[in-house]
């Protein structure tokens, strides 16, 4: 009879105690095993990857679109039952209602359509990033990128509204382009990307967003606006992408924290030479 992955997961884990403990594996040897364990099946429709966290920094998150309220929640279960945050994305209120009826602790925005429980763990990273939004009509997905970035323990401002078309609201606003990560949101002809960038001094992640007339092609036109950027330091993803951007972000933050954990510290006072 073939294992269940739990079976699985669990005689993998006991040999790696077991080599540890015989000293053939060190510590750290066996947790880079950990990384590629199995994953877990949740009926006959999902195999949910609880080692994601481990081996990336941040867990999976559910794709709302194409799932029965019904699936999402079942996944949302395992993935809190882990302890991780369970996250999932452009879920509509109606599908958040019936989500609900199952997982009464489970929260909602409407505006970023973000459905979430919270890690049974506070998370908390070193790191700033700021949220701007060129219009409005550009908040649901600069919002996405917001709660994503702050459920993922980042500290986050956000700033709406302050397009190209009176740029002097942007410079009204000079503090916010003080972060670490900048995320850029914008439709129409997406310029403010390329306009943030060349005043800040950190990551510019610019997402075009779908917004605008017919010849804004649903995004397209912002996108290859910001593709085209005439400023440094501007990376793009994908169009209504919120989620992805925020990612991104708190990939560029856990990196740098990283790196500069690795320098040296300063000498302390007095130690040179006369």
């Amino acid at each position: 009879m073939p294992l269940s992955s739990d079976q699985t997961l669990n005689q993998t884990l006991r040999e790696l105690f077991q080599a540890v403990a015989q000293g053939r594996l060190s510590p750290e040897q066996a947790l880079q095993a950990c990384r590629f364990l199995p994953f877990e099946a949740v009926g006959d429709f999902a195999h949910v990857d609880h080692h994601r966290l481990l081996r990336t920094g941040f867990p999976e998150a559910v794709w709302g679109p194409g799932k029965t309220p019904e699936q999402i929640a079942q996944i949302l279960e395992r993935l809190h039952r882990q302890g991780s945050l369970a996250l999932a994305t452009r879920v509509d209120p109606s599908v958040y209602a019936q989500i609900r009826c199952r997982l009464p602790q489970a929260q909602y925005s409407p505006v970023a359509r973000l459905c979430w429980i919270p890690p049974q763990k506070a998370l908390s990273h070193p790191g700033q990033v700021s949220v701007i939004s060129a219009g409005t009509a550009d908040v649901p997905v600069a919002e996405e990128a917001a709660l994503t970035a702050e459920l993922s323990g980042f500290q986050v401002k956000r700033l709406w509204d302050v397009g190209v078309a009176g740029i002097h609201r942007l410079l009204h606003n000079r503090a916010a382009l003080e972060a670490d990560v900048l995320i850029v949101v914008a439709g129409m002809e997406g310029a403010l990307a390329s306009v943030v960038a060349g005043l800040a001094d950190c990551p510019v992640i610019a997402v075009p967003t779908s917004i605008g007339y017919g010849a804004s092609f649903q995004g397209l036109a912002a996108l290859l606006t910001m593709l085209n950027s005439c400023a440094a330091g501007v990376g793009v993803v994908n169009i209504d992408n919120g989620f992805g951007a925020a990612i991104l972000a708190g990939q560029i933050l856990r990196c740098g924290h990283r790196l500069a954990s690795r320098l040296p510290s300063p000498a302390p006072p007095g130690d040179g030479e006369d």
